[in-house]
């Protein structure tokens, strides 16, 4: 299976690495990123995890940390991560 990151979530990921790497150090950014990782491998082993936030646009959503939630799609032979999303920075948002 094909992993794909839009340009939308490449540029969310980036944002919530600096947040974190500004408010809790390069430590706190590494753990991240290999959580982030780790999640990525897994998903593409077992693409339908994540909860089935919206049916009708096959929308799923998987909560990363107690604070990011990741947003995807599945199509076919590929996974295509739509955006991430950091309550520390704006918890009532929310894809649509």
């Amino acid at each position: 299976m094909k992993l794909v990151w839009t340009e939308k979530a490449q540029q969310r990921i980036g944002e919530i690495l600096e947040y974190i790497e500004r408010e809790f150090g390069a430590k706190a950014r590494q753990t991240f990123r290999e959580k982030t990782q780790d999640f990525t491998r897994i998903l593409i082993q077992f693409p339908e995890m994540g909860t089935l936030e919206i049916k009708e646009k096959n929308l799923r959503g998987f909560q990363l940390t107690n604070q990011t939630r990741v947003f995807y799609r599945v199509k076919k032979n590929c996974i295509i991560i739509l955006t991430l999303i950091d309550s520390r920075q704006d918890p009532k948002k929310k894809p649509k």
